[in-house]
């Protein structure tokens, strides 16, 4: 079905931080996937990882025991200071797991009419319940009657929260990206104290707090989670992307009182938490600590950074220039979709989102001489761009 604007290219084998097209053309990743590729491509411990699997046991069924679903759920629960993991495939599936454990956690509090607070400019997924909790009209147009029981907030505004509390009692929980991806790399005027205000309030107000961390997770600002850059815990975290490094895995990760919502029959997942999936995770895990790609990620994006902000120092028409690690946002003052043509033309692949920001998401394995690369090739791209 024509759902994709697909790039006239397509790709053949992958190295690291290089793709290859199938004319033998070499291309820089900037986009890992969308956020997905954290150990780049074809990474051979995650390649023996799979192909070991593969030639045990590719999936079974969660009527059984899964060996490796435990230890993925073990780990998982050791690295975020959380009590439990439900398995799926998708970070729409993470998040329309999160959103059954709130109303199901509202329902056990005797409340009819759930309520969720979600974000203006936010993205959840395309799934109806995920579409109608993300802040995005193009993302919800066609689909209506949207799925009831989200209230819309502005992103980054603790008083307009709390308007809604004071005026609504079925509030059962508060939805939020630590980071906004698709929105345009938006981050918290001070991310900590953003959420640090949202556990609170959650606190008082017995609700849950959930973080979609699909995006920002596993490693991609700098620590395991983003929620780590602060002192809270959430009551629930989705997962998805960078977990299987392109394997289909999401997580529905749960903590306290959140962990124990979910009973037998209350949700579930034919594929999710097979063998090769957690297999996938276990070694993208492994791999992420044993070469310290959560420091690099760190580290480049903040190279990346500085290498934008010295490169367009002089330049009009650059609005803003921000990172989270190796979430990188470039602002422009205008729309500019047709810099991932002109980038392409350059064997450089990058994205654009809110129209006017270009936003980057390498893998977690660049070096500096290759973030060094990306930053000339871009830089070059979008002063021609805005000298049009």
């Amino acid at each position: 079905m024509n759902t994709y604007m697909r790039q006239p290219v397509t790709f053949v084998k992958g190295e690291g931080v290089w793709l290859w097209d199938d004319k033998g053309e070499k291309y820089l990743d900037a986009l890992a996937g969308v956020a997905v590729n954290g150990l780049g491509h074809a990474h051979p411990k995650l390649v023996q990882a799979i192909s070991e699997q593969a030639a045990r046991l590719i999936h079974v069924s969660n009527i059984y025991n899964i060996a490796e679903q435990e230890a993925l759920a073990d780990k998982i629960c050791e690295i975020s200071g959380m009590d439990k993991v439900f398995f799926c495939n998708s970070g729409c599936e993470a998040n329309e797991a999160s959103i059954k454990l709130a109303r199901l956690y509202g329902y056990g509090k005797g409340i009819q009419n759930p309520t969720i607070i979600v974000m203006n400019q936010s993205f959840h997924g395309r799934t109806m319940a995920t579409l109608s909790a993300t802040g995005n009209v193009k993302v919800q147009t066609g689909f209506q009657p949207l799925v009831s029981g989200f209230v819309h907030v502005p992103y980054d505004d603790i008083a307009a929260v709390k308007q809604v509390l004071a005026n609504n009692s079925s509030v059962v929980a508060i939805l939020v990206e630590p980071v906004q991806g698709e929105g345009g790399i938006n981050i918290p005027k001070d991310a900590s104290a953003y959420l640090e205000a949202l556990r609170k309030i959650c606190d008082e107000h017995d609700c849950l707090l959930m973080l979609d961390e699909v995006q920002t997770g596993i490693g991609r600002t700098g620590t395991w989670f983003a929620f780590q850059h602060t002192a809270i815990k959430p009551d629930v975290m989705s997962l998805a992307k960078g977990l299987g490094s392109g394997v289909p895995i999401g997580a529905c990760v749960a903590r306290g009182k959140a962990a124990e919502v979910f009973t037998y029959g209350k949700h579930g997942s034919t594929f999710g938490g097979n063998p090769l999936a957690c297999a996938a995770g276990l070694a993208t895990l492994k791999a992420i600590d044993e070469e310290g790609l959560r420091e690099n990620s760190e580290k480049i994006g903040a190279f990346i950074n500085q290498g934008f902000v010295a490169e367009f120092k002089n330049t009009k028409g650059i609005t803003a220039i921000r990172n989270a690690g190796l979430m990188i946002g470039v602002e422009l003052d205008r729309p500019c979709a047709d810099l991932v043509k002109m980038a392409l033309a350059e064997h450089l692949l990058i994205n654009v989102t809110a129209d006017n920001v270009v936003r980057l998401l390498p893998p977690l394995v660049m070096n500096e001489a290759e973030a060094l690369e990306l930053v000339q090739r871009l830089s070059a791209v979008i002063k021609a761009f805005l000298a049009k």
